[in-house]
């Protein structure tokens, strides 16, 4: 038995789909500590469900958008910490690509209880208004 057609597997419910913001910079996982290390040197940004470090890139680096997610055990048990890692995943997937800049380093960093408990909208919005902190203009 096959299922039923469902065209829209994958697509979140909450917003429109544009293959265009995903199609313009494809995100790299940040996975080497030095990065991390060096995105903690940078400018922040602390919101109510996470914290948003970023750092330019040194040169001879690649040039492509990169993020990198965290989670300490003060989040919780390990439950606990991949619940918020996958919600800071799924934020960043649906943000960076529209509002991140290319020579950029992106840290996430979750918070204990609170990055799995917020409104999934509320995650989305304080990320958008933390890039915008970031980047410089305040509105």
């Amino acid at each position: 038995m096959t299922p039923p057609e469902t065209p829209l597997i994958g697509i979140p419910a909450y917003r429109e789909f544009s293959s265009a913001a995903f199609l313009r910079l494809p995100l790299t996982v940040l996975t080497q500590r030095r990065d991390f290390q060096r995105a903690a040197r940078g400018k922040r940004v602390a919101m109510p469900g996470f914290i948003l470090q970023m750092q330019r890139q040194v040169d001879g680096e690649s040039r492509d958008l990169r993020v990198g997610y965290t989670c300490s055990k003060k989040v919780g048990n390990a439950v606990a910490r991949n619940r918020a890692k996958r919600r800071l995943r799924e934020i960043a997937r649906v943000v960076l690509p529209e509002m991140g800049k290319a020579d950029r380093d992106y840290v996430l960093i979750g918070r204990n209880t609170v990055t799995a408990s917020l409104p999934f909208d509320q995650l989305i919005s304080d990320l958008q208004k933390a890039i915008t902190i970031l980047h410089g203009s305040r509105t």
